[in-house]
C-alpha cells in the first residue's frame, strides 16, 4: 500500500476510535454536552475531507463504506452548521461509523504493515 494512502487510513482508524469513545458517553451526555457534539462534528469533518482524498486517489472503499456520503456529510457540517440534527448526528457516530470501523479493520491492519513491515 502506498505511503500516503496508508498514512490517511490511519487517521481515519484514529478518528473512528475517537468516535467510538463519544459513543462511550451515550447519547443522553452526547445530546446534552456542546463539547462532544463539537467534537463529534469535528471528526466527521475530518473523516469527510478524508474520504475525499482517497477517492480522488481512486482508493475503492471496501463494502458498507461510501466515501461520497462521508464527503456530503463534511460538506452538510461545515456549510450547514447553523442546521446540525443533534439525533442524525448521534446516528452517524453510534451507528454508521462503528460500522465503518469494522468494514475497514482489514485495511486499517494493511496500512499499518505497510508502514511498519516486520512489527
Amino acid at each position: 500500500m502506498d505511503r500516503k494512502i496508508a498514512k490517511e487510513f490511519l487517521h481515519i482508524r484514529d478518528w473512528l476510535k475517537r468516535a467510538g469513545d463519544i459513543v462511550d458517553h451515550g447519547r443522553d451526555a452526547y445530546q446534552d454536552n456542546p463539547l462532544l457534539q463539537e467534537a463529534g462534528d469535528s471528526l466527521m469533518m475530518k473523516l469527510g475531507e478524508a474520504a475525499g482524498r482517497l477517492a480522488r486517489a481512486n482508493v475503492e472503499p471496501p463494502e458498507g463504506v461510501l466515501w461520497t456520503d462521508a464527503i456530503a456529510n463534511r460538506n452538510w457540517l461545515i456549510h450547514q452548521y447553523d442546521e446540525i440534527d443533534r439525533a442524525l448526528t448521534w446516528e452517524t457516530l453510534a451507528n454508521d461509523l462503528a460500522s465503518w470501523r469494522a468494514a475497514l479493520a482489514g485495511t486499517f491492519a494493511d496500512a499499518e504493515a505497510s508502514l511498519n513491515p516486520g512489527a
